[in-house]
């Protein structure tokens, strides 16, 4: 069967993308859990060293506290406590922080620092995977140990009011409850209020044990406008005041109980100085947790500043509150402060439960875990718990009975500390039989792609794909048999759960007979390669021709950007990285234009130096050539362009000045939005545009993109669609004036005109209807088959399209980034890539790291704070999860998305046959595979290094989410490429 090169690249990325995520599932494993299987029912708690059985000490010990509430804002990080801001807008916080009856902490949350995985280690005392990052969107129950768990087993009311995750990992544990969505993050007042309208009459009554009060309006608020608006502080004194309430309410009740109340104020993430969070920096991971309780008086003179401790910590400490067991999963350790007051040997005690705990779960998880220095500090805590014991039932008091006891309870704190770090660095156990199915996977496609350049490349563009001749083969039932008795030897024999032996044998039958195929077909390439090479090298030998700077420079920045994905600082700083190959890719274009126009292709010189001469016109690059050869000529892909003599006056300077023109914009871009891990906390243009003393002229600035967008797009539109274009972008400023960015000309005061759903409504009809018409005219072209306008305009239409949603989902201040990827284009189109007539696959590179480039130069980064989840609500009014997740996928990778659709627009403007489409298809499935390939085998080898989670893998994330948007695009491509449907 003949295939063209676009459909057998489509094929090829559809099948990197199963390999992929099957990695993906063995890489982001379950963490550390326990093999006891009674959740429900705890055992019996470890009794005290040389305890009697008859003794009260085997038993758990009593609560500590009547009612525990548990106020999560969410996004607090720790300076919105304990700074500037706290002691501004919280003056009771920061009063109860430094002279109340509190303990201060600064609670670390491990990375991803993201709700649904932090309210999980809240309450498990877990560290949850990196892939509930993912997960996050649609919230499975928990099954493993927890607080609410054991406090629903011991008969305690749990009410809630707040984030409806809770209620879906928790979904039977409330007696009572009102959730709210947590992802509609334009709403920052009701989603609040809904939770404080029922204060008044909880905190009245008495049937209740437990109280989960869950804030989202200050993270909302970081989402839509940053860490920086004035939003903040009023939301921050908002909190204080509900803080205020709540605990006069539990200290008037505490009044007829013997037992005092627990108010716990905490975040369960921070926030970056961007607005987002899911990443590793100090100000995602920084969140405040402060325990108040009148039985945490301070003497005169008692000063306590914030202690660093473990997010995981508060689990233990609210199940010794509550008189509970603690979670058996829980890797963290009791915050002592709260049982300091307490007599030495129920400090002991409540250590020694905590110490048992660990080292039970040590010992599931590590095998040699006698070795390890927290089990050996424990052992000898427990010894001296004993010595101590039998000293204290001897005499009461004495100076030697407190030394000791002293001593005991050092040894266990640091027994604590080091069985926790030793727990937290085993969090996790890699699947590596469904890393390495799905490394073979993607490694095959790889090899497949390469070894089919040369034909791929070639002039007509196809291949020969036998279907039956690979399946027929008897290496193909050979390797299959060894691949099923592997299967069945890993599953039969795994000590631990796999993902890939879980699935049904089917599936898995499925996916050995793909890998035993495309080993065949790779073993076919190469045959079919060794026959060629003969005739390969006979052209090399007739030809004179060489590779030129520009393909030389493609292929080594295409293999260096590759290969610098192994350095954890290259990651964090991968936008310097295609600021660099953008940067020199203008300067070699720029050496390419003068050295034609001056010297001319061969060096000698050009005759575009006369004015009356004319050169004969050289072959164009984006038709086919030679339609004899199969082959791809090496060397001979870049012909001598057009002569420049066509150009005269202002075109020609245009021409010679057009790279530098690229160049200057990009070097502006770079100055708007600061980027990576260095330079994230500098100030940029964009924070000072997003400022609130500065809303004017961010307006200007948003009105001037607007126009010129309109200007440079609506040029090849249709009549109706350059009305629906112009509507469309005054619908957006509409929509950012709406919700506060900017402002109109003629409004007054501060005060908002609607929440903005009607007017990004608006706007999307006027997508929706310019796509449509699009696509009206694509399909009217398959029809005909002849109409070669129709199809060109309706690629335009849809692109054009693609242009106004993106003006809608982005912020104000990076509508220029938008302005100047749509300049870029024109002038590379009209001064670059015609003149000089690029073959196909030299404009796909060009494009595709373009497209990289202003991936970067709206923003974003390898990290998950940079994504804009504001962008996926853009006029809904509830929680829609698709249309949320595209919307914030397609935000995202605009720039990208609209580089490929240009693409695909100038190729097909270009020339009228489908070579040119096919061969850039399969360009950008090969450029977007290397780097995807060369990163998951980067990753294996990483997979223990000390920035494996913070680093490493959400970069792996992107890289997978972005492989799906290339299949997206190469499966288009495909669809606009005739040779496809050729027999």
């Amino acid at each position: 069967m003949r295939l063209g090169s676009g459909a057998f690249a489509a094929t090829c990325v559809v099948i990197e993308v199963l390999g992929v995520a099957l990695f993906l599932r063995g890489f982001f494993p379950a963490p550390v859990r326990s093999s006891s299987r009674a959740q429900h029912r705890a055992g019996p708690p470890a009794p005290e060293p040389l305890a009697g059985a008859s003794s009260n000490w085997t038993k758990l010990p009593p609560p500590l506290f009547s009612k525990v509430v548990i106020m999560l804002i969410d996004a607090l990080r720790d300076d919105f406590v304990f700074g500037s801001k706290g002691v501004k807008f919280m003056p009771y916080t920061t009063y109860l922080v430094e002279k109340g009856a509190s303990h201060s902490f600064v609670a670390e949350a491990k990375p991803p620092t993201v709700t649904m995985p932090r309210i999980k280690a809240l309450m498990t005392g877990s560290l949850p995977g990196f892939v509930d990052i993912i997960r996050n969107l649609n919230s499975p129950a928990v099954l493993e140990d927890n607080v609410l768990t054991q406090a629903k087993a011991a008969g305690k009311r749990i009410i809630l009011y707040g984030d409806e995750t809770w209620v879906k990992l928790f979904p039977e544990h409330f007696v009572e409850y009102d959730g709210t969505t947590s992802f509609f993050v334009s709403d920052y007042t009701e989603v609040d209020d809904n939770v404080t309208r029922h204060l008044d009459s909880v905190l009245q009554r008495g049937d209740w044990e437990v109280l989960i009060l869950h804030y989202l309006g200050l993270d909302h608020i970081g989402h839509t406008s940053g860490p920086s608006s004035p939003l903040v502080g009023r939301k921050l004194s908002e909190m204080d005041s509900i803080l205020m309430k709540t605990h006069a309410a539990l200290l008037a009740q505490e009044r007829g109980t013997h037992l005092p109340n627990l108010l716990v104020l905490c975040g369960d993430h921070g926030m970056s100085e961007t607005g987002g969070h899911g990443a590793s920096s100090m100000e995602e991971v920084n969140t405040a947790l402060i325990l108040i309780s009148s039985a945490f008086e301070r003497k005169p003179g008692d000063v306590r500043h914030p202690v660093h401790v473990q997010q995981t910590d508060l689990a233990a400490t609210l199940a010794i509150g509550l008189g509970l067991p603690i979670p058996k999963h829980s890797v963290g350790s009791l915050l002592f402060p709260v049982v300091q007051g307490k007599a030495m040997r129920e400090q002991l005690r409540f250590l020694h439960l905590n110490t048992v705990q660990l080292s039970k779960l040590l010992q599931e998880n590590v095998p040699s875990y006698k070795k390890e220095p927290g089990f050996e500090q424990f052992k000898m805590s427990e010894k001296l718990h004993g010595n101590w014991i039998r000293l204290y039932l001897e005499e009461n008091n004495s100076e030697v009975l407190f030394n000791l006891g002293t001593k005991v309870r050092r040894q266990y704190l640091d027994a604590l500390r080091t069985l926790s770090l030793t727990l937290s660095r085993q969090v996790a156990q890699y699947n590596i039989y469904s890393m390495v199915v799905g490394t073979v996977v993607v490694l095959e496609v790889l090899a497949l792609l390469l070894l089919s350049v040369p034909r791929a490349l070639s002039s007509r563009a196809q291949l020969d794909v036998p279907l039956w001749s690979p399946v027929s083969s008897l290496l193909f039932y050979l390797m299959l048999l060894v691949l099923l008795a592997v299967h069945v030897t890993v599953c039969t024999s795994a000590e631990n759960s796999c993902y890939f032996c879980s699935l049904s044998w089917l599936a898995a039958g499925g996916v050995m007979t793909l890998i035993s195929a495309l080993l065949c077909a790779v073993v076919s390439a190469l045959t079919e390669m060794s026959v060629d090479a003969k005739r390969l090298r006979t052209n090399l030998g007739h030809s004179k021709s060489r590779w030129s700077e520009l393909e030389l420079l493609i292929l080594l920045g295409t293999l260096g950007h590759a290969a610098s994905l192994g350095a954890s600082s290259f990651v964090e700083e991968e936008h310097q990285t295609w600021y660099f190959l953008v940067s020199t890719l203008c300067l070699a274009l720029c050496h390419e234009v003068y050295r034609t126009c001056f010297l001319g292709a061969d060096g000698e010189p050009q005759c575009c130096l006369h004015a009356d001469g004319r050169c004969d016109s050289a072959e164009p690059a984006l038709q086919d050539r030679n339609p004899g050869c199969d082959v791809l000529e090496l060397g001979q892909a870049h012909k001598s362009p057009v002569s420049l003599d066509a150009l005269r006056g202002r075109d020609r300077w245009l021409v010679l000045a057009s790279p530098w023109l690229t160049l200057a914009c990009c070097r502006l871009l770079r100055t708007l939005n600061q980027t990576g891990v260095q330079g994230a906390h500098r100030p940029g243009l964009g924070h000072w545009l997003t400022s609130s003393d500065h809303k004017a002229a961010l307006s200007v600035l948003a009105a001037l993109s607007l126009s010129v967008i309109l200007a440079l797009v609506q040029r090849r539109c249709s009549p109706a669609s350059k009305v629906a274009m112009a509507l469309g972008l005054l619908g957006v400023y509409c929509y950012r004036a709406a919700i506060g960015n900017v402002l109109f000309p003629w409004q007054q005061g501060n005060k908002d005109i609607s929440k903005g759903i009607i007017e990004a409504r608006f706007v999307y009809v006027f997508v929706l209807g310019i796509l449509f018409t699009g696509t009206k005219d694509l399909l009217k072209s398959q029809v005909t088959a002849a109409d070669f306008t129709l199809k060109t305009g309706g690629l335009w239409e849809i692109h054009s399209g693609l242009v106004l949603l993106a003006a809608l989902l982005s912020r104000p201040h990076n509508l220029p980034v938008l302005v100047f990827s749509l300049l870029i284009q024109a002038v590379m189109t009209k001064f670059i890539w015609k003149p000089l007539r690029h073959e196909a696959a030299e404009v796909t590179v060009m494009h595709y790291w373009f497209g990289q480039a202003f991936f970067y130069f709206q923003g974003n980064s390898n990290s998950m704070a940079t994504v804009d989840v504001s962008a996926g609500f853009v006029g809904l009014d509830t929680y829609m999860a698709v249309p949320a997740a595209l919307l914030t996928v397609f935000a995202t990778y605009m720039g990208p998305v609209l580089w490929a659709s240009h693409l695909l627009t100038f190729l097909s403007s270009e020339t009228s046959s489908g070579s040119a489409l096919s061969r850039a298809c399969f360009c950008y499935a090969l450029v977007c595979s290397l780097p995807v390939s060369t990163y998951i085998i980067l990753v294996t080898s990483l997979r223990y290094h000390l920035f494996i989670w913070s680093v490493f893998s959400p970069k792996l994330l992107y890289e997978g989410v972005r492989l799906l948007v290339t299949a997206a695009v190469c499966l288009f491509f495909t669809a606009m490429d005739p040779t496809h449907r050729e027999p």
